[in-house]
């Protein structure tokens, strides 16, 4: 009878040995699945509290008469905000800083002689009076410099500003202004131009100004939609498309928070092409040295127009619409494209030549991904492979005892051997 025992050992071994070689290829699947491409998630670099900053208006309460102008801030951030981090601009400052290229920024006019833009910057008559303060931040937020705080600086921060006036001295766009301004931005053959105003209705003027600029080989981009309500609900505003931000070949950016989604009472629109940060940004005024904390669209607006203004400096044999399109091509994928600066000037597109300078570019924007869903499956995977050796382990270790106790004849093991010398 000992043939079948044997017979029955060798069945048991192999059938463990089979288990062991199966039981690891169930845990390839969770390693081998591609990781989906997702945006990195990248948390306030202040903390949960947030830097204790003045913050920037969007426009002045023109309601009892006198206007006061927004008054100089008296703090000044410790920390860089996440949207620097978000961007990774202290990277992509070592490949370009936008110098040579200009950009004219239309909103509520920009200081000449504002901190951390270094001289850089053109504007005259009413654009000059920036009473908002609006445009002097945004200014920061395209081409400053940091002052005394490098982590702080724009996404062009050797770029120079033409600062325009699109809206009357309390910060409420008008449609003549904008126009003039465009055309303005023309003749001064700027590289980039930003509308960080979106206005209700589409104007024939503007629609032929827009249409020059990106003829003479300007970027032009526009807010997705005006800036959120401060009062009321903008889920009782139906989507809509504005201006100049719906015009053919106008890039159209909308705000976005920490996590990538947009703001809860954010206007609803049609199709945007990119979005940027627009929640908690640092940058100055045209009043001190201090420093505020602003959002919205026009924010996004100006990192999106900061961002292109690199491009145009690192690739400036690109025309108007290949530095659009990189912007645009090199964004990550989610429901509105997200703006990857460094990506936009460092990826090499098929069929062209290496980057104008800087080290060898990434071949891909830097992602930080999503893995949770992939480590839980790993997890019961491996706990799984885990129990399922420990009964391997054991179905081998009975065919072992059982074929040794057969060929003792089911003796206890030692009897027998007593009186042996």
């Amino acid at each position: 009878m000992r043939p079948p025992a044997r017979g029955t050992a060798r069945l048991l071994y192999g059938a463990g040995l089979a288990a062991a070689l199966t039981l690891p290829a169930a845990v390839a699947p969770a390693h081998a699945a591609p990781h989906p491409r997702t945006p990195a998630v990248v948390p306030a670099a202040d903390g949960a509290k947030g830097q204790e900053l003045p913050g920037m208006p969007t426009v002045l309460d023109s309601r009892q008469g006198e206007v006061s102008c927004t008054p100089a801030s008296k703090a000044t951030a410790e920390k860089q905000d996440w949207s620097r981090q978000r961007l990774d601009l202290d990277r992509l400052h070592r490949h370009t800083t936008g110098r040579g290229t200009t950009v004219a920024l239309i909103s509520t006019g920009v200081d000449p002689g504002a901190a951390g833009l270094g001289g850089r910057v053109t504007a005259s008559g009413d654009a000059a009076d920036d009473c908002v303060g609006l445009g002097t931040f945004l200014a920061g937020i395209v081409a400053g410099d940091g002052g005394g705080s490098p982590r702080l600086a724009g996404a062009a921060p050797a770029a120079k500003i033409l600062g325009l006036r699109g809206t009357d001295r309390t910060g409420v766009p008008q449609p003549g202004l904008v126009t003039a301004a465009v055309r303005a931005a023309t003749k001064a053959e700027a590289d980039v131009i930003a509308v960080a105003v979106a206005l209700p209705r589409r104007d024939a003027a503007l629609t032929r100004a827009v249409a020059d600029a990106r003829k003479a080989g300007a970027v032009v981009l526009a807010a997705a939609t005006p800036e959120t309500p401060a009062r009321g609900s903008s889920d009782e505003i139906p989507a809509r498309t504005y201006w100049p931000a719906g015009e053919p070949g106008v890039l159209s950016v909308a705000d976005m928070l920490p996590a990538g989604s947009r703001p809860d009472r954010a206007l609803p629109t049609g199709d945007v092409d990119l979005a940027a940060p627009g929640a908690g940004v640092v940058s100055g005024g045209p009043r001190g040295k201090g420093h505020y904390l602003g959002g919205g669209v026009a924010v996004a607006t100006a990192y999106a127009a900061g961002a292109a203004a690199a491009v145009r400096a690192a690739h400036p044999d690109a025309s108007g619409e290949e530095a659009a399109r990189r912007l645009t091509t090199t964004a990550y994928p989610a429901d509105i494209p997200q703006l990857d600066a460094y990506a936009a000037v460092t990826t090499v597109r098929a069929g062209s030549g290496a980057p104008a300078a800087g080290p060898a570019p990434a071949a891909e924007p830097v992602a930080v991904r999503d893995t949770s869903g992939t480590d839980r499956a790993t997890g019961r995977a491996v706990l799984f492979v885990l129990l399922g050796s420990a009964g391997v382990f054991s179905l081998l270790w009975a065919g072992f005892a059982l074929s040794r106790a057969r060929s003792r004849g089911w003796r206890p093991a030692g009897a027998g051997t007593a009186g042996k010398p």
